[in-house]
């Protein structure tokens, strides 16, 4: 760059004539330096936030993250919006620096320096996501390790320590682990972890899967994670086929003679809590082909249901889903007596989501079958069109009489 100023400087000399003189131009090649290599200083430390307006990714299923760049850099920041239900229009972000990139001037997210090497997880839907993108090795902490359905990391508990539950973590343990990154979520309000991890110094990322009602966008999340991970080709890789069986098994479902009519979950106390008509349990229902039996509900929020209109929702229904605990036909009749001569009941169409359990009580339905919803859609067809489907049962089990 130097040598093309002076060249720069001796054709001007040469073009006025020496009408200047050499120092003169010697003090504007001086200027014209300082300038291009503070222009290149910007472009390096990625002066500010208003640059990084290229959407890197995205989401065609996925509503609560998105992923940027920048023109001139390798970097990216990943957005997660509203990261906990009732967040309004709360961001966090993730700057993932890459090739020497510091993070835009003013950046007041968290910042990953290197690709993760040491990962906790604080939700097993996280240690799906890990396992489907390649990256599970990295797992070094977990919330609850005996509710891990994952055979692969299992097999190697020995080397993951439990730092238990939000609210009751073991931040000395946590901070042993020496993590590079932590993945976490909030419910009805930011992470109570946040605090330590700062004091710590340890980057962390909201995963929001199950914020997302799609079950194509909950598990389009291993996408975000793959990027903080450094392994984005790989995200994309195994999720790209995941839509494609989805939406092959959901139109043979749609072709089908019938829609059976579906109940959901059981009563609790003295209610019982149905989901709305927009919600993930029931757009499986009905990408199924079935029709769901709970009441027109279409704000985002599930509403209890008395016991006398349960029961009316119930008797006109063809099968029933998703029983909570019971694990046979006869303890729910015990549970529910009034509900024993209910067509499902009486028929013996109950189905439950317990077929994969540990010795702990961890359901593999909320792990991998995050990351799989055309494998649980599939499920769903076998109990509603049970003709179209010759596979075996994945994540659900009939209910047996004892």
């Amino acid at each position: 760059m130097i040598r093309f100023l002076n060249n720069f400087a001796d054709d001007i000399n040469l073009s006025i004539h020496n009408t200047m003189t050499a120092r003169t131009l010697h003090y504007i090649t001086f200027i014209l330096v300082l300038t291009l290599l503070g222009s290149c200083r910007q472009n390096n430390s990625s002066a500010d936030t208003s640059r990084w307006n290229l959407r890197a990714y995205t989401p065609t299923y996925a509503s609560h993250f998105t992923i940027d760049s920048c023109a001139d850099a390798s970097s990216v920041i990943i957005t997660v919006n509203n990261p906990w239900q009732g967040a309004g229009e709360i961001s966090e972000q993730l700057f993932v620096c890459r090739n020497g990139e510091k993070a835009p001037e003013g950046f007041k997210g968290q910042v990953l320096q290197k690709p993760p090497r040491r990962v906790v997880a604080m939700s097993s839907t996280h240690i799906a996501m890990l396992e489907a993108i390649g990256a599970d090795s990295t797992l070094a902490g977990a919330a609850g390790t005996a509710y891990i359905n994952s055979e692969r990391v299992r097999n190697r508990l020995d080397s993951i320590s439990d730092i238990g539950y939000e609210g009751n973590v073991n931040y000395e343990r946590l901070a042993a682990l020496d993590p590079d990154l932590v993945l976490l979520y909030g419910i009805n309000g930011a992470s109570s972890m946040i605090p330590r991890l700062q004091q710590l110094g340890v980057p962390y990322l909201y995963v929001g899967d199950y914020l997302e009602e799609s079950p194509l966008g909950k598990a389009e999340w291993m996408v975000a994670v793959a990027e903080a991970m450094g392994c984005r080709a790989r995200g994309d890789s195994a999720f790209a086929p995941i839509p494609k069986r989805y939406k092959e098994i959901a139109a043979k479902a749609a072709a089908a003679s019938t829609r059976p009519k579906v109940m959901l979950n059981a009563p609790y106390a003295d209610a019982w809590m149905l989901p709305p008509e927009g919600s993930y349990a029931v757009q499986l229902i009905s990408d199924a082909g079935g029709e769901y039996a709970g009441p027109h509900n279409n704000t985002t929020s599930s509403v209890p249901v008395g016991s006398e209109e349960a029961y009316m929702l119930l008797d006109s229904s063809d099968k029933w889903i998703n029983v909570g605990s019971a694990a046979t036909l006869g303890e729910l009749r015990r549970l529910y007596p009034r509900l024993a001569d209910t067509p499902p009941l009486a028929n013996s169409e109950v189905y439950n989501n317990t077929l994969r359990y540990t010795s702990g009580g961890g359901n593999d339905y909320y792990e991998s079958g995050v990351v799989h919803p055309d494998i649980i859609l599939r499920d769903l067809v076998k109990i509603l069109h049970p003709e179209l489907v010759n596979e075996e049962f994945v994540y659900y089990r009939r209910l047996p009489e004892k």
